[in-house]
């Protein structure tokens, strides 16, 4: 405030001084940088403004995105979703901030703020194109479900807080809001049905046991009634009875009904309209809406056929480079007698789950010791490693990761699958651990969080070729850590740098293609030494969200290339922690947007 009043204060005796003498060369350039300044500042306020409007609009729209951002402000409302309201609202959410975005000079912001101008306008740009597509006749699959996000949410371990009875009774209106949404996604899939946008066979059938899972016959029975089992002590005894018995009539009387209801759904109406085709193509406009979905994903404009090439050339290339481990370690056999061995001896797979959980915190402790030789910047909030749960972990994928409390109350949490103990071998766990925790998305998306002085939204957003490419950068990272001297642990390297490959062949042959389930899987096996079960899971995931898988290897590649350009320019200049600082302290970005930023970046170092 007092730069802003010094600002001003000068600007009048400037003014002052023009009005009383003849103009000189000299005064014409004064007066031209003070009204740059103040086309800046103008141009500066207007946008940060229009960030913080949007914000505060978007965490109105999506009550259950402002609960995960830590806004409280919401925490008993569901939010509209499918509701015809609700899409008119985002529609002219987007439509007139990109009108108002319109009208402001990206050209007279700061730097800072014309990389997150570039990365409003790009969002609005592509939330607009989104609404094209019927997305909402498909409201639910086996790997996003509605369902266990809110069972999660009302576990206690989640962003939902259950500290006060308000806080009790925020969730009993947020149920409420859930069980009116149960009804909504089965009107959305009639429409669905109607207009042939229906999921594949076999995603249907996966869904329903998630649903079955939840069928009990007391509220006490289910996974909804958790937070009565974590009630706080200091609650009064009127508060514990008036709440136990809300919770157990809600759960009893309507959720348990409603959750029946979408079973039997799925079951008996649902399924039998399911489709045949296992990819997007099968669908009006499927070709054309995945290609939306991957330009999306990757945050680029390439052609899925483009994708597809790139795929198989990384297969070929880390094929080569894992049979060069097989002679390195004196395995007698082929490669795919390698695989075999890996996948099946009992020495590279833990007997006891919890043996597998504390594996990972003993590795947490070994890497944790390298990061400070590769990073400025480091994130405050910690993470822990924990099983999936059991009611999810069927279905679910071998690792993922959630970000901790903005408010600093919860860690991250590292997410291991436990329930196949031959789908997590041994040799996989250095690359993974590097992947979802630190310095993979754990360093990413908390140091996201923790920023300051951007606008909101840009703590918040994400994009996938942003946050797996980093991931996958970290992976390749623990080479330089020395994390890797192991042959077998520079194989599992490999192996999930291999996973990433695949994934782009695999996803364009589905939903671009013509591929099935089965040559999709096939594919894998032939290619890979994942266990079976794994395989299965990430091919059903890949048909439930396409496009999203292509996003890894695409932003691994970018940022290598980002990096190899700065080596190349910068020298002797080049310090690779500034370079991380770089990609990490502005949140995630669009490839092109950091491309951006790496240039200037890179013309800054050279200048001093």
């Amino acid at each position: 405030m007092k730069k802003t009043l010094l600002t001003v204060a000068i600007a009048s005796l400037l003014s002052l001084q023009a009005c009383s003498e003849q103009t000189s060369p000299n005064n014409s350039s004064t007066a031209s940088l003070q009204s740059a300044q103040q086309s800046s500042q103008t141009a500066a306020q207007a946008y940060n403004a229009l960030a913080d409007d949007y914000f505060k609009a978007l965490l109105a729209l999506e009550p259950i995105y402002a609960t995960y951002v830590g806004v409280n402000d919401y925490n008993a409302e569901f939010g509209g979703s499918l509701t015809e309201a609700y899409l008119k609202q985002r529609h002219e959410l987007n439509s007139q901030f990109l009108k108002r975005a319109k009208s402001i000079n990206a050209n007279e912001l700061p730097a800072d703020l014309q990389l997150s101008f570039d990365m409003f306008m790009y969002d609005r740009h592509m939330d607009l194109v989104a609404e094209s597509y019927p997305e909402h006749f498909m409201p639910m699959n086996q790997f996003y479900s509605t369902v266990i996000s809110m069972i999660q949410l009302g576990s206690g371990e989640s962003a939902q807080p259950f500290n006060t009875v308000e806080d009790y009774n925020n969730w009993l209106g947020r149920l409420a809001g859930f069980i009116n949404w149960i009804g909504l996604a089965q009107a959305r899939m009639d429409e669905g049905i109607a207009s042939k946008v229906v999921l594949p066979k076999v995603l249907v059938e996966r869904i329903i046991p998630q649903l079955d899972a939840q069928l009990v016959k007391e509220a006490k029975q289910s996974l909804f009634y958790a937070p009565i089992n974590i009630m706080p002590e200091d609650f009064s005894e009127q508060d514990k009875t008036q709440l136990t018995a809300e919770y157990s009539k809600l759960i009893q009387s309507q959720l348990i009904p409603a959750l029946t209801d979408l079973r039997n759904y799925f079951k008996d109406s649902y399924l039998s309209y399911a489709r045949a085709s296992d990819g997007w193509w099968g669908l009006p406009n499927g070709k054309e809406w995945y290609q939306t979905l991957a330009n999306s994903h990757t945050t680029t404009k390439m052609p899925v056929d483009e994708i597809h090439q790139i795929g198989l050339s990384e297969v070929k290339r880390i094929l080569t480079e894992m049979d060069t481990v097989r002679e390195q370690v004196g395995f007698e056999g082929d490669l795919s007698a390698f695989f075999a061995s890996l996948s099946s001896d009992p020495e590279y797979f833990f007997s006891e789950r919890q043996g597998l959980i504390d594996g990972y915190m003993a590795l947490k402790d070994d890497i944790n010791k390298e990061l400070p030789k590769y990073f400025n910047v480091m994130p405050k909030a910690d993470y822990v490693v924990k099983p999936v749960e059991s009611f999810r972990e069927k279905s679910a994928a071998g690792a993922s990761y959630q970000s901790p409390a903005v408010d600093g109350s919860r860690p991250g949490v590292f997410y291991i699958n436990t329930f196949n103990l031959k789908a997590q071998p041994k040799w996989g766990m250095t690359t993974l651990s590097l992947h979802e925790a630190a310095p993979g998305h754990h360093f990413q998306i908390a140091i996201k969080q923790e920023l300051t002085g951007i606008p909101e939204f840009q703590r918040f957003q994400g994009y996938t070729a942003f946050e797996e490419g980093w991931a996958l950068y970290a992976e390749y990272l623990g080479i330089e850590m020395g994390l890797f001297s192991d042959p077998y642990q520079y194989f599992g390297k490999l192996s999930d740098e291999m996973l990433r490959a695949m994934r782009l062949v695999v996803d364009t042959g589905l939903h671009a293609k013509g591929w099935s389930r089965e040559q999709a899987i096939q594919y894998m096996k032939d290619n890979s030494p994942m266990a079976e079960s794994d395989i299965i899971a990430e091919v059903e995931r890949y048909m439930a969200i396409p496009g999203q898988a292509l996003s890894y290897k695409i932003g691994q590649l970018t940022i290598l290339r980002l990096r190899a350009d700065a080596e190349a320019q910068l020298s002797d200049k080049f310090d690779l922690k500034g370079f991380h600082d770089q990609i990490l302290t502005t949140g995630s970005l669009p490839m092109a947007v950091m491309e951006k930023k790496i240039a200037r970046w890179i013309e800054s170092e050279l200048a001093k």
